[in-house]
């Protein structure tokens, strides 16, 4: 392999790990919302499910 080759493996790789990393924050915060709106819907007198 050339190294224009390893280049853009490294790179191909950083950017999957980039894109891995956002999915699992975004992953958390709706886990994070949706634990929030589970403990205070019945305070709240809304539905579980507001769909």
């Amino acid at each position: 392999m050339n190294w224009v080759a390893i280049v853009l493996i490294v790179l191909g790789v950083w950017l999957a790990l980039k894109v891995a990393s956002a999915l699992v924050k975004l992953l958390l915060w709706t886990v994070a919302l949706l634990a929030v709106w589970w403990f205070i819907h019945p305070y709240l007198g809304l539905p579980l499910f507001p769909f």
